[in-house]
């Protein structure tokens, strides 16, 4: 079975089935999960220098920042899903 890869901006791509949520930045609790994130060495930013938009939660722990807006993000995991079908 192929992997599902979602593009997060900039060239940057992220396994689609490994991914447990997409969120906005803006809350005080998800700046502390990347803060944490980034104390243990978990945090990828796929900005490439942009500004932050969203943030990706993946089973492994990791947490990815992406430029891209959530519903972007997500619009783009839910076509993939349709395709399928």
């Amino acid at each position: 079975m192929m992997a599902k890869m979602v593009h997060v901006g900039f060239g940057n791509a992220v396994m689609e089935n490994r991914i447990i949520a997409v969120l906005g930045v803006d809350s005080l609790p998800i700046k502390r999960l990347k803060e944490a994130a980034k104390e243990q060495g978990l945090l990828v930013d796929a900005t490439m220098g942009r500004q932050e938009k969203s943030v990706i939660v993946m089973d492994s722990g990791h947490v990815v920042v992406s430029a891209l807006a959530p519903s972007t993000i997500i619009a783009r995991i839910e076509s993939d899903l349709t395709e399928d079908e």
